[in-house]
C-alpha cells in the first residue's frame, strides 16, 4: 500500500471542536469500547477520502458485511438466527451514534451457542464412516448458498462439508499407499480401505479440534476488533482498525526490525514451535535454540516461568518479545525429548529477507550481464530516522551493480504490495531526471504533485536499460513506480496483464494520542484511514485498473479476476488533469520489443503450458459444485495432477542460459553466517529456474 505516517498533536480546544467533548471528559472516560468507536468514527468523518453519511444505508452495509465475515461458509447461523438479527439491519448507525454494541453483542450471543452446537455436530458426524460410493455433490461457493432453515439442515451442511474434507484426506492417503506399493516401500504399513478411511476422519477431526480451539481462545477484544473492522471496511477495503498488538506487527513488517530474539514461531499441536532462526539475531548468536524446538515455558530473566503450552501464538510471542538488553529464559523441549533452559539477551533483530537484495544475472548465449534487484515491499522505518529505507537501499544496490559493469537492470516488484509513498518517489528519481512522479489528491482538494527533488541523488543515478517485473499482486507503491517508468517511457513493464489496482494512500492515527496524559483506558489501538487517492502524471488513476504491462507474459492467474475489483467497497476509478513532464531522452520502441517477446513466448512450450494451465484454473474456479463420490473425485484429480506435475516439472528445471552471480562486494558478508549463506544459495537456485526473469533478460538483449 502507499502509506504515510501521521504524527498528530491535538490541543484540548481542537479536541472539543472535532469531537464535542473536553480533555477533562477524555481523562474521566471509563468505557474503553465506547471511546474507541467514538474516536474511530470521528477520524473517519474528518479524515477519510470518502464522506459517507452514517445512515440506514450505511447500517445495512455493515450488517451484511459483518454476517459474511463471521459466517462466510453459512455453517453456523440459521434463517431463524438471521430473523432475530434482522431488526438491527437499519439500527447500527443509531447504535454507533449512541456508542453501543447491541448488534455485535446479539450476534456474539447467537454465535456462541451455534459454535458449541457445531462442535457437537462435527464430533458426532466424524464418529461414523462415510459412504463414498453415493453419487452426490456439495456446494462450495457460499455466495450461491442460503442460510439453512433450522439446526437439522445445519447439521446436514456440516455433514457434507466434513465428508468432502475427509474425502480429500482419504484420497491423499490412498495415493501415498499406492505409491509405496509401487516402490515396494516396506516402511509404509499396508492398510485396509476401512483403516485408511478411519485415519482420514481422524485427521479431519484434529483439524476441526484445532480450529475450534483457536476460536474458543479468542479474546472478546479480538472478536470486537472484527466488528470494528467491519464498520471501517464499509468505507473501503484498506481502511482498518488495528488493536495495539496488530499495529506493532504492522510496524515490524514496514521497518524490517523488531526487539526480540529473532526466531520465527508457529502454533502446532498446542505447542509453540521454532520454524526459523533469523541470521545474525540474538538466537543465532547464542546458538542453542534450533529449528524444530518446542518452547514450553517463558521467563523474564529470573522471574517465575510461564507455561505457554496451549497458549495462543500471539500471547506467547508477546511474552518472548521484549526490549533490547533484557533477558528471556526459554524452557525448550528438543526433538529428542530432552528439556533445556536457554537464556537469550534480546536485541534489535533485523529481518534481512524483508529488504532489497540483488544479484548479477548473466546470459550464457550473449555474455550480457544484468543487474537483478528484488524488492519485496516499499519498507521504511518511520519510528527511527536512521532506520532502513527501501529507496536508500535500492540506491546502494544500484551502485554495487554498476561496479559489476552491468548492461541493464531488472527491478522485480512481483508480489510487492507497496508501502512508503515518499520512498517510491525518491526511488523513481534514481532512474529519471528531476520531474513529477505521482499526483496525490485528498477529499475536496486540488491534487498535489509529488516530484523527484534529487534528495537521494543529484540527477540520474542509473540511465541504462531498465525492465520492471510486475504481476497481479504488485500493488500501490509498486504501481506508482511502474506507472511513472511507463509514462516517461523510461523502461519496459513486463508481467501480468494488469497490476492489482490499489490507487489509494493510507495514514495511521494512533487513538492514544487523542488522550492527554496518562489514562487507564490506554492503549486504544490505531486506525488506518484512506485519506488520498493517487494518480499517474498522465492523469489516470491506477485505482481498479492498475498498470497494464507493456509486455504481457502468461501466468497462472491470467484469466481469473484478481485485484482491487475483488474487494468489498472499493473506491471507483477516475481521472484528473495530467501534469507536464518530458519523455525520457531515448524513448523505447515498445512495439518492436513486444513482437520479439511474443515470438519467443509462442515458441516456448513452458509458457504455453502455463497459459493452458491458467485456462484450466479458470474452469476450476468457475466450478462451485464438487462430487462426493471418491472414484469420480480420484478420476478428476488424476487428470489435474498429471497436468500440474508436468508443468511443475518444467518450471522446476534450471535454465542453463541463466547464470546467477553473487556480487563480489557481498561475498564475505554472506559467508559470515551459515543461515545467511543457505538463504542466499537457495535464492540463487530459485533465480536460475525463473522463466519470467529470463524473458526479461531477453527483452533487455533486444533493447538498443
Amino acid at each position: 500500500m502507499a502509506y504515510m505516517k501521521a504524527k498528530i498533536w491535538i490541543s484540548s480546544s481542537l479536541l472539543v471542536a472535532l469531537f464535542g467533548f473536553s480533555a477533562y471528559n477524555l481523562r474521566s472516560w471509563e468505557n474503553k469500547d465506547e471511546l474507541i468507536i467514538k474516536l474511530m468514527m470521528q477520524n473517519l468523518k474528518s479524515q477519510h477520502y470518502e464522506n459517507i453519511d452514517v445512515n440506514d444505508k450505511f447500517s445495512e452495509s455493515i450488517y451484511s458485511l459483518y454476517l459474511t465475515r463471521v459466517d462466510y461458509s453459512k455453517r453456523f447461523l440459521t434463517k431463524g438466527d438471521i430473523q432475530q438479527l434482522q431488526k438491527f439491519k437499519t439500527e447500527i448507525d443509531d447504535e454507533i451514534n449512541a456508542l453501543n454494541y447491541d448488534f455485535f453483542n446479539a450476534t456474539e450471543e447467537i454465535l456462541s451457542r451455534r459454535t458449541q452446537q457445531a462442535q457437537t455436530f462435527y464430533r458426532e458426524i466424524l464418529e461414523k464412516p462415510f459412504d463414498f460410493t453415493i453419487q452426490e455433490t456439495t456446494e462450495t461457493d457460499p455466495e450461491k448458498m442460503e442460510f439453512v432453515s433450522d439446526a437439522d439442515e445445519l447439521k446436514k451442511r456440516w455433514y457434507k462439508a466434513l465428508k468432502y474434507q475427509t474425502m480429500l484426506k482419504l484420497a491423499d492417503i490412498l495415493e501415498d499407499q499406492n505409491n509405496a506399493m509401487v516402490k515396494k516401500d516396506t516402511v509404509v504399513e499396508e492398510k485396509s480401505f476401512a483403516e485408511m478411511e478411519a485415519e482420514a476422519r481422524k485427521k479431519v477431526l484434529k483439524n476441526n479440534d484445532d480450529y475450534f480451539s483457536r476460536v474458543n481462545k479468542m479474546k472478546a477484544s479480538d472478536r470486537k476488533a472484527i466488528y470494528l473492522n467491519t464498520i471501517v471496511g464499509v468505507y473501503d477495503p484498506h481502511t482498518n482498525y488495528y488493536p495495539p498488538e496488530d499495529k506493532e506487527n504492522f510496524d515490524i513488517s514496514m521497518s524490517g526490525k523488531l526487539e526480540g530474539i529473532g526466531a520465527t514461531l508457529q502454533e502446532k499441536d498446542g505447542y509453540i514451535k521454532v520454524t526459523n532462526i533469523v541470521p545474525g539475531s540474538p538466537s543465532s548468536r547464542q546458538g542453542e535454540l534450533k529449528e524444530g524446538d518446542l518452547i514450553v515455558k517463558v521467563a523474564q530473566g529470573e522471574a517465575e516461568a510461564v507455561d505457554i503450552v496451549e497458549m495462543p501464538l500471539a500471547d506467547a510471542v508477546r511474552l518472548i518479545r521484549g526490549k533490547k538488553g533484557t533477558e528471556v529464559r526459554l524452557t525448550v523441549k528438543k526433538p529428542d525429548g530432552t528439556i533445556k533452559i536457554i537464556s537469550i539477551i534480546r536485541d534489535i533483530v533485523i529481518i534481512e529477507e524483508t529488504f532489497a537484495k540483488s544479484l548479477v544475472v548473466q546470459d550464457k548465449n550473449t555474455s550480457q550481464r544484468y543487474g537483478y534487484i528484488y524488492l519485496p515491499r516499499f519498507y521504511a522505518d518511520f519510528q527511527d530516522p536512521r532506520g532502513r529505507r527501501c529507496a536508500v537501499d535500492i540506491k546502494a544496490e544500484i551502485e554495487k551493480l554498476q561496479a559489476e559493469n552491468i548492461n541493464g537492470i531488472i527491478l522485480d516488484l512481483r508480489n510487492n504490495g507497496g508501502g512508503s509513498l515518499s520512498d517510491v518517489v525518491d526511488m523513481t528519481g534514481l532512474f529519471i531526471e528531476k520531474g513529477p512522479v505521482v499526483q496525490v489528491k485528498a477529499r475536496a482538494t486540488e491534487a498535489q504533485v509529488m516530484t523527484d527533488n534529487n534528495r537521494l541523488y543529484n540527477g540520474v543515478l542509473y540511465g541504462g536499460k531498465l525492465v520492471v517485473l510486475v504481476n497481479s499482486n504488485s500493488a500501490s507503491a509498486s504501481e506508482i513506480l511502474a506507472a511513472a517508468i511507463q509514462d516517461y517511457k523510461r523502461g519496459v513493464i513486463i508481467g501480468s496483464p494488469n497490476t492489482f489496482g490499489k490507487g489509494t494512500v493510507q495514514r495511521f492515527y494512533n487513538l492514544d494520542e487523542y488522550l492527554p496524559g496518562e489514562s487507564d483506558v490506554k492503549p486504544l489501538g490505531s486506525v488506518k484511514l484512506t485519506t488520498q487517492k493517487f494518480y499517474r502524471i498522465n492523469g489516470g488513476a491506477t485505482q481498479l485498473k492498475g498498470v497494464a504491462s507493456d509486455i504481457v507474459l502468461p501466468d497462472h492467474f491470467t484469466y481469473i479476476e484478481n485485484g482491487e475489483r475483488e474487494q468489498d467497497y472499493y473506491l471507483p476509478w477516475d481521472e484528473i488533469k495530467p501534469v507536464q513532464y518530458s519523455l525520457w531522452k531515448n524513448p523505447i520502441n515498445i512495439e518492436q520489443l513486444k513482437r520479439g517477446s511474443k515470438k519467443r513466448i509462442d515458441a516456448n512450450p513452458v509458457f504455453q503450458m502455463i497459459n493452458e494451465g491458467a485456462r484450466k484454473l479458470k474452469e476450476q474456479t468457475d466450478e462451485v459444485s464438487y462430487t462426493l463420490n471418491l472414484a469420480a473425485h480420484q478420476a478428476i484429480q488424476k487428470k489435474l495432477k498429471e497436468q500440474s506435475d508436468k508443468l511443475e516439472k518444467e518450471m522446476d528445471k534450471e535454465i542453463p542460459e541463466l547464470i546467477p552471480v553473487t556480487i563480489i562486494s557481498e561475498e564475505e558478508y554472506i559467508k559470515s553466517d551459515t543461515t545467511r549463506t543457505k538463504l542466499h544459495n537457495d535464492w540463487k537456485k530459485s533465480v536460475k529456474k525463473d522463466l519470467y526473469l529470463y524473458e526479461a533478460m531477453q527483452v533487455l538483449n533486444d533493447m538498443r
